[in-house]
Parts: C-alpha cells; structure tokens; sequence
C-alpha cells in the first residue's frame, strides 16, 4: 500500500513554530469509502420506522474524525470508531428513518487535511446534488436486481407458428400493402416497417430452454399488443395481444390488391386483429406462455407505449378497420361523437366525418399522441391496463415504458401521471418494476414515487461505448478522445449512476445493443454508416471479437442487470433501425460466442459480489480500466486492457481488502481470438496483484476465501 507523506512542524503554545518536524502520514484517499449497498447501509433500504446503521471506512488508524453531514440539519455529527480489520477502520453512525428523504453525506479530518465524500467519491467539497439518499419505503424488487435479461423484438426472433404469420398484401401500411418475407436471413428493408418474418410467442415458447441454459432470468418482449407494424410502437388495442404473435383460430378474407393503397377492403387483416375469438384465445395463449417462464424460474416484462398510440388504434380507428367491422363504438376519427373524441387533441374541429387533424407525436401521423390532460376516462383506462397485465391470469413482471419523459404536455403533468401509475402497478403486483426509457437526467422521475430504474444508457451504454470503441451508440459519429479515456469512462459512469440511488442502479437494464441503436459487435469495427450508406454487408467487417468481449466482461461485472439484445449472443450485427433488427440466425450461430455467454451469466450468477455488490475503481488510463466489486467474503476485480499489445497490469486489490499473501485466482481471461477459463492463482504482494493481459483483452479475478 502506497502513501504519501508530507512534513508538519508543531507549534509551541503560544503559536511560535517549533522547528522540531516530523514526516508525517498523509490522508489515504483511497482507503475512504460508503456507499448505498447493504455493507455501508444496513438495511440499505429502509422502511418508515426502520432503525439504520451508516458504515464508513477508512485506513486504519489514519484519520482524525469522520462526521456525518446531513441536508436541512446544522452542524456535523461526529462518528465512532466502531470496529477495525488488519486494513481498514469503521466508524458508524445510526439514524431512524421517518416520513421524509433523507440525503448525507461525509466529512473526513486528518490534521490539516479536509475532505468531503458522497455519491462522486472524495471530493475538496460537497456539491450540492450528489449526497446519499434515503427514500423511506423506497425499494426495487430483490429479483431484478443483477438479473440478467433478455430482450426479442419477437417477429424476428423465431417462427413457432406459421398458421399467424401476416399474410403478404394483408392489409395497408403507410401507403403500401405488407410483405411476408420469405427468407428468414435476408437483411432488414430500408422501409422495414411493414416487412414481416413470422417470429411469434410459440417460437420464444420453443426456445425457452435456450434462454434457461443461456442463464436468463428475465424475458423483456418489445410491443406484443395488437399492432401493425413489426416494431408494434404503434398500438391498435391495448386489451389483446396480437394474434400474429399469438393465435389465430378464426380466419378468412383476402388480401388487398397489390396497388392498394388503403385498407377499406382490408377483411383478412379486420377477422384477425378484431374478431373476439383470435382475441380472447390469443390472451389465452400468452396467460400460458407467463405461466411456463415463471415455471422455468424466469420472469417476463412487457413494453408499455402509452405516450402515443397508432393510427390504426380503434380509438381513433384512423384506418377503419373497426368501421368496418360493425362490433365496434365509432373512433374519434371516424366520427366527433365517437365516445373517444377527447382521447385526441384534433386542430380543425370542422373536419368529420374522417377528421385527419389529430395531434401526432413528432408530427407522425401514424403515431397519434394521447390527450391525457382532456379525458379523465383515457387517463383511469390506461392505469387499468397497467393493472390488467401485471395481475391474474397473465401475471407479468413489470413493464418497460416507451419514451416515458414525453407523456402529457406539460413536466408536472407527465410526474402526476407516472406516480398514479406506479401506485397502480404496485398495489396489483408489489413485485412488478416500473422501468422508462429515457435520455439524460431521470432523477426527477426517481425520487421514490415515480419510476424503478431506466435503460442504462447514459450511465453504461454510451460510456462503454466511447472508451471501448470511439462509436457514438447508433454509429453515427466516432470521437477519437473518448476512446481508451480510461478517465472519462469512470467520471462518466460515476456522475450519471450518482443520479439514481443504488437500488436503481441495481437494476436498470445495462444493454450494450437494442432496437433502437447499432449493434455493439458492429460499433467495434469503428466506422461512421449505416444500411443507407455503407449497406448491410458493411456491418459485419471489420469487427473486432477481442472488443466484443470486453464489453460483455464490463456488462457482466458492472452494477445492475445486464441486459442481452437477442441475437447478441450469437454475433449478428447491424447498423442502426433497422438493421440492427435483423433475425436470430438458427443453425448458422457463433456457437463459442454463445458458450462464452454461458459462462459469463454463470459467474454473475454463482459471484455474489457481481449482483450485489459494492463498486470500486481501482485502474483508470489511455486504454486500461480496472474495478473491483466486494460484498462480505466475496471479492472480485476486473481489469481490461484495450490496447493492441501485451502489458502488465498491478492491480491494487487491497482497496477490496484484499491482504498480502492471499490469493486472487483468474475466473475469466478475453482475448481477441477467444477466451480462457482455466484458474491461474495471483499472490497479493504489496497490496496488488500483478496480471500479465495480452492485447485487447480482460480479466476477471476472484478471492480465493473459504
């Protein structure tokens, strides 16, 4: 362990400097650490009433105090030594939580020396936004927390069912009629939308002891309601699942002609997705699909589109589909005395019958936005449906929400909203997570009475991306000082993970790929393109597997649930929408990089310290990250080296707590060609470890402790 020292005269009483100096230790700053786990908090989510015990560490017998600083209160609370280990002092403080927050934080005293410490680490002072939390009764379900997910745009994952595959020219979509595509493995089409490959629930049915052995905990499915696009942002009804992706036990109709260009003669496509008997059995169908997952011990969320709807939605029945099928009330474009009217904000009210005026997010008219601030009956219907599906008999696990921060038309409105739904979902399923999509700053949304989490792009995606690639995520743009800035990297992971308290770190969903960027083996080839420019084909050259790995070393040891875009696993690449869609490649699979899956969900699984545990960084420079993650006896540190060459790497592992003699053995070495599972023992010597790592490359290393 290395200090620095610095020299102090002492003073004689009346304040003449005495010239007898002595060299004097300094402050070990990086022995200082707390954070929101369970080791430094305990419980580290408490309840109203609960009693709380706050952990501080230092080096041993190295600093002069260590006070407690707390929001809205004067003054400092000192702490007490409360224990010592052969590294590392404790002290503790104790508080009772009550009805209101509660945000800390630290202040460490050695001499002359001054520091602060909260969510950012050590700090010279205590920046107003970034303290510890406590959200009394605030907690994020146990079983997402380091759960590894998976998620299937499912009409391209696997066709289990042919009998509901769209049939070609069934109906109307932005002006054409829709397509079957033959051939599973053809790249996606530029105009991707309305091209369908017949992926359906029975094909993830058949595959789920894949998933099981693959070591995923939970299924996140893009849209599955009646939709009709393939990406099914665009929701026609709410209560169904879509009979393509379901079943279809009543048929019948044609197709439209193939120079159609709207969808009154559309029958076929009205029979399957209004009839009550594909309906109903398609609800069915998917009740059972749950009831199996939870049966294999895995779980399943849904993705939830309430900002908008779709045109063809019988709301609104911009289609007339429902018109047309003579069961159903008048849409509110069909006619302004459609029950449904106030559901839309409409800016010619002189346009009906087929008023096209409707207000659509973004301007798209297949996306019309929902007008929850003028219908009291559209805002309690979609919190019923946020009951519905997390409730008997289908029972899902929670519900990823679609670009959630554009909901309503006004910031306090859109905060009402999504408090009403997670009461709703909570007292339907108090195990049910409340996920958003968003970009930026969610932690106005993460206060405790809001949202559980977010899909981790600000605080993993991007950052992974930038030091490991130099890709922005949709491989739009290539930023040569972010790449391999070890330093940037840990500020940026660090400043935006700090937004959200631990428990949503825990189980925000850290994706490296989805439906709505690049895929990350294709950002490892470094070009600027997409399908337009460069076509499919480029996507696929020039990628580095050495990188690939890397990335899902990092996924696999970060805090929170790593998250795997279908597909990932095997290889596929892509560009950005929509080919980054394209199909699961059964029978033509990398089969080593699914086994190295394998065996990275298998150490998340079997190390306590990857779900659970406390993060520390131990290495940052040009091309080289280490971090260590501890809880209890259980100890681990990863370290990669994103250089091209061979280097040897001394890892400080007694941050961790890790002693001389003590043995840290290798778990997991990557390495451009393939990868190393075979247990190589490291000695702590000094308090490091030192790692020879060839290039473009990483390691995992756990303590070896009974």
């Amino acid at each position: 362990m290395i200090q620095s020292d610095k020299i102090e005269c002492i003073d004689d009483e009346k304040g003449n400097e005495n010239h007898m100096c002595f060299q004097a230790e300094a402050l070990n700053r990086d022995a200082l650490f707390t954070d929101e786990t369970e080791s430094f908090r305990f419980p580290a989510e408490p309840c109203v009433g609960d009693d709380v015990i706050l952990i501080f560490r230092t080096a041993k017998d190295n600093v002069d105090q260590v006070c407690y600083i707390q929001e809205g209160l004067s003054g400092e609370t000192a702490m007490e030594k409360a224990e010592s280990d052969g590294q590392f002092d404790y002290y503790k403080h104790r508080l009772t939580a009550g009805q209101e927050k509660i945000s800390y934080s630290f202040k460490v005293i050695k001499g002359r020396e001054v520091c602060c410490y909260n969510r950012l680490g050590v700090s010279g002072d205590n920046p107003e936004g970034f303290c510890f939390r406590i959200v009394p009764g605030f907690s994020t379900p146990d079983w997402a927390k380091g759960a590894v997910m998976y998620q299937i745009y499912v009409d391209r994952f696997c066709n289990g069912d042919v009998t509901n595959d769209v049939a070609e020219g069934e109906y109307v979509y932005i002006g054409h009629p829709v397509s079957k595509v033959q051939d599973w493995g053809k790249y996606p089409n530029q105009m991707d939308v309305g091209y369908f490959y017949g992926g359906d629930l029975q094909g993830v049915w058949n595959k789920l002891d894949y998933l099981k052995n693959l070591g995923v905990d939970v299924i996140y499915f893009n849209p599955i309601f009646v939709s009709p696009s393939n990406h099914k942002y665009d929701c026609q009804d709410y209560d169904y699942i879509d009979p393509h992706y379901g079943l279809i036990v009543k048929d019948g109709g044609q197709p439209v002609a193939a120079d159609a260009v709207d969808n009154r003669l559309a029958e076929k496509y009205m029979i399957r997705t209004t009839d009550k008997e594909n309906l109903e059995a398609s609800n069915e169908f998917f009740a059972r699909f749950v009831k199996e997952v939870h049966k294999r011990g895995m779980r399943v969320i849904l993705d939830g589109v309430f900002n908008h709807c779709g045109s063809f939605n019988k709301w609104l029945d911009g289609e007339r589909i429902y018109e047309m099928s003579g069961t159903y009330e008048p849409g509110a474009y069909v006619s302004k005395d459609s029950p449904y009217r106030s559901f839309f904000k409409f800016y010619d009210e002189e346009a009906w019958p087929y008023n096209g005026s409707y207000d659509g997010w973004w301007g798209h008219a297949t996306l019309p936005k929902l007008n929850y601030e003028d219908s009291r009956t559209l805002y309690e219907y979609i919190l019923q449906i946020a009951r519905k599906w997390v409730s008997p008999p289908y029972n899902v696990d929670g519900w990823r929400l679609d670009v959630a921060a554009d909901l309503g038309h006004s910031s306090e409105y859109n905060h009402k909203f999504w408090g009403d739904f997670r009461n709703a979902v909570k007292e339907a399923n108090p195990e049910a997570i409340v996920l958003a999509e968003h970009y930026g700053d969610p932690s106005s949304w993460l206060q405790g009475d809001q949202w559980d989490t977010v899909m981790n792009y600000d605080a993993f995606m991007e950052p992974v991306t930038w030091f490991l690639t130099g890709m922005e995520k949709h491989s739009d743009e290539r930023n040569l000082s972010l790449f391999g800035d070890g330093e940037s990297f840990f500020k940026s992971m660090n400043y935006h993970m700090s937004r959200m308290m631990t428990g949503s770190v825990q189980v925000a969903m850290n994706e490296l790929s989805n439906h709505d960027h690049s895929r990350f083996m294709t950002r490892t080839n470094g070009r600027v393109g997409r399908t337009s420019t460069l076509g499919p084909e480029a996507a696929s050259q020039g990628i580095n597997n050495g990188i690939f790995k890397e990335a899902v070393m990092i996924q696999m040891t970060w805090p929170g649930a790593p998250t795997i875009y279908y597909g990932d696993e095997a290889g596929v690449c892509g560009w950005t929408d929509p080919d980054n869609r394209r199909t699961y490649p059964w029978g033509r699979e990398d089969l080593e990089l699914i086994e190295f899956h394998r065996y990275m969900t298998g150490l998340h699984h079997s190390i306590p310290a990857l779900r659970l545990g406390s993060l520390k960084q131990l290495l940052a420079g040009r091309h080289l990250i280490s971090y260590g993650r501890f809880l209890k006896d259980s100890i681990c540190a990863v370290a990669v080296n994103n250089l091209p060459e061979e280097r040897q790497i001394g890892i400080p592992v007694w941050q961790l707590g890790m002693e001389d003699g003590e043995i840290m053995s290798r778990y997991m070495l990557t390495y451009e060609n393939g990868y190393n599972v075979g247990k190589i023992p490291y000695e702590v010597k000094d308090g490091q470890v030192l790692v020879p790592m060839p290039g473009t490359s990483s390691v995992l290393l756990v303590a070896e402790r009974d």
